[in-house]
């Protein structure tokens, strides 16, 4: 006979039910305590359907097995952020942004130094297309951008810059929207299994592992890309960390969300739409009359 406190694979016919919210709210308290992460006001569904795909992953019959094992081992539990937290990243992803970037934004830097920071940089595609847009701009060699993710995983992938023939021709439609008249070549170095971005392009960035929910920032940034990090954030958790980017924006900087993020009414008195379209965002600064 099954235990009443434990789900089985075969006992749903739907993946989203093999754990109960009461098993997710005590598997995410036991990682904060055992890891210091803290995944609690992350957005349920979405957490639900990373811990789901999880167990299938790894055949596990029970969420006994996967509390057991995420809780005894350290690197499993470091390794499975990615499944948890599906990276949504790619080369030139939304054109549209870079096209305003390139076309409007960037003019104003003309001559002067840059600090960027792409918070939640996945496998550092996005890094990447910034500095190739950077370089368009001639503003690379002043430019100095910030990378970090909370997955060891994923930033070891964004380190080397090599990327499958696969991937690379998924990434040729949004290229060649930004380069209709240039070559993905002139970019990558390509092998017979994979392409690596020049080194010209990795020379500026500086990657880390950040915990955007609990670790603070240091210095100033012109622009933050915080692209589809928050779709996993609940509103109380999207309004500590818009505090967070907001306070690590120079005045009148900029703010970059992704197309699947939506920003909370509390964070309209911290930022202000710049172009609603590719959401990009401009940091508020405090009136006058709430400054005194």
């Amino acid at each position: 006979m099954k235990s009443t406190g434990t789900i089985f694979l075969n006992d749903f016919k739907s993946p989203a039910e093999l754990i109960t919210d009461e098993e997710m709210n005590a598997l995410m308290t036991a990682i904060r305590n055992r890891y210091g992460l803290d995944f609690t006001n992350y957005e349920k569904t979405s957490l639900k359907r990373g811990v789901t795909r999880l167990m299938m992953k790894h055949n596990m019959d029970s969420s006994l097995d996967l509390w057991s094992r995420v809780l005894k081992d350290y690197d499993f539990f470091m390794s499975s952020i990615d499944d948890l937290l599906v990276n949504l990243t790619e080369l030139f992803r939304n054109p549209d942004v870079w096209i305003k970037l390139r076309d409007e934004i960037l003019d104003q830097y003309k001559g002067q130094s840059m600090r960027i920071w792409h918070a939640g940089c996945s496998t550092g595609e996005e890094v990447y297309t910034m500095s190739i847009v950077l370089d368009e701009r001639n503003l690379l060699s002043r430019a100095r951008l910030e990378a970090s993710d909370l997955s060891s995983k994923a930033l070891a992938k964004a380190k080397s810059g090599q990327y499958s023939l696969d991937i690379i021709k998924q990434y040729l439609n949004p290229f060649l929207k930004f380069f209709p008249n240039k070559k993905i070549e002139d970019y990558f170095l390509f092998t017979e299994k994979y392409a690596e971005i020049k080194p010209r392009y990795k020379q500026n960035i500086n990657f880390s592992r950040h915990n955007l929910v609990h670790d603070s920032v240091n210095g100033k940034y012109d622009i933050v890309f915080c692209r589809n990090v928050m779709i996993y954030f609940d509103d109380q958790l999207k309004l500590k960390v818009l505090t967070l980017l907001h306070q690590c924006l120079k005045p009148n900087g900029y703010l970059i969300i992704g197309y699947y993020d939506i920003m909370p009414d509390s964070g309209k008195s911290l930022f202000q739409v710049e172009d609603i379209k590719t959401r990009i965002y401009r940091k508020k600064e405090p009136s006058a009359s709430l400054a005194k």
